[in-house]
C-alpha cells in the first residue's frame, strides 16, 4: 500500500492507495505545534491496520516539513519521498521562481499533464486559498492565480468587522441578500463563482484558446452551482493522484530524490 500525505494550511490529508485503487482517506487538522514524536504516535495509531510500503509527502507548511517526514519515516520504517521543485516530474516549471511553486500545485499539474496531452489545462483548487494552476499544451506549468479561499473570506469578514456574524458556508439563495447571512453568502459564494468565470476567460485569452477546466478541493461542487461556464471535470482527489504519480516517477531512480534533513 502507498501512503499519500498532503499537508495543507488547514488540513493534513492521508490518502491510502492499494495499487491504483484509492481505498481510504484520513484528515487531520494542521497543527504546527505538535512535535514529531506526537505526530509519529498519531500515525502509528491511525495506520495500524494498513501495510504501508511507501510514502510521498507534499507540504505547503514549511514548519511541518522536517518534523512530519521524520514522524512518517519512524512510524512506518521507511524513507518517504518529499516533493520539491527539484524532484523528477513529467512537467517543466516555467515560472520566474520555480522554487516558490507549492507542492500541491506541482501535484495538480503532474496529475493532468499526461491525461490531457497537447491541451491547455486550468486546474482550479478550492482550499484555504483558491488557486489556478495553468499547464500549457507543452506540459509546462507557466503560473496561475492565488486568491483567498471560501472559508478564508468568511473568517476575514468576521475578524475584520464588528457587526458581521460568523456564518456556515452553504448555498446562496439569492444574489440580492435579504438579510446579513444571505448577503455574505452571495458575496463569498456567488462572488467567487464570478471571479472564477472572469479569470478563466482572461487566462484563456492569454493562452490563445480554450482550455480544459478541472476543479478540485472541498468547495468546487458548491461553486459549480453558480458558474456561467461549467467545469469540464470535477476531481476531489486530483492532488493526491498527482502526488502518487510523482512517487511513481521517483521510485525508478531513488538517487534523484531530494533528501530532507532529519
Amino acid at each position: 500500500m502507498l501512503l499519500i500525505v498532503d499537508i495543507g494550511n488547514t488540513n493534513i490529508t492521508l490518502g491510502v492507495f492499494e495499487d491504483d485503487k484509492y481505498i481510504n482517506e484520513i484528515r487531520l487538522a494542521t497543527d504546527k505545534d505538535l512535535t514529531s514524536y506526537e505526530y509519529e504516535t498519531l500515525l502509528r495509531s491511525l495506520l495500524k491496520d494498513y501495510k504501508i510500503e511507501g510514502c510521498v509527502i507534499g507540504s505547503v507548511v514549511e514548519e511541518l516539513n522536517v518534523k512530519f517526514k521524520r514522524a512518517v519515516d519512524n512510524a512506518l520504517n521507511l524513507n518517504s519521498i518529499f516533493v520539491t521543485s527539484d524532484i523528477n516530474m513529467n512537467i517543466k516549471l516555467k515560472t520566474d521562481k520555480p522554487k516558490e511553486v507549492g507542492a500541491d500545485r506541482i501535484a495538480n499539474a503532474v496529475a493532468v499533464a499526461e491525461k490531457y496531452d497537447s491541451k491547455n489545462v486550468i486546474v482550479i483548487d478550492f482550499g484555504t486559498a483558491t488557486t489556478f494552476d495553468i499547464i500549457n499544451s507543452k506540459k509546462e506549468f507557466i503560473g496561475g492565480v492565488i486568491a483567498p479561499g471560501i472559508n478564508t473570506q468568511v473568517k476575514c469578514l468576521k475578524n475584520a468587522t464588528s457587526k458581521l456574524p460568523k456564518i456556515d458556508v452553504s448555498l446562496s439563495p439569492n444574489a440580492i441578500g435579504h438579510n446579513t447571512t444571505e448577503a455574505i453568502l452571495s458575496g463569498v459564494i456567488r462572488g467567487s463563482a464570478c471571479m472564477v468565470d472572469g479569470l478563466v476567460a482572461q487566462c484563456e485569452k492569454e493562452l490563445g484558446g480554450k482550455a480544459v477546466i478541472i476543479a478540485t478541493g472541498g468547495y468546487c461542487g458548491l461553486i459549480a452551482n453558480y458558474m456561467t461556464r461549467p467545469f469540464d471535470v470535477v476531481n476531489p482527489i486530483l492532488t493526491l493522484e498527482g502526488l502518487k504519480r510523482i512517487y511513481e516517477l521517483n521510485t525508478i531512480n531513488q538517487e534523484s530524490v531530494e533528501k530532507i534533513p532529519v
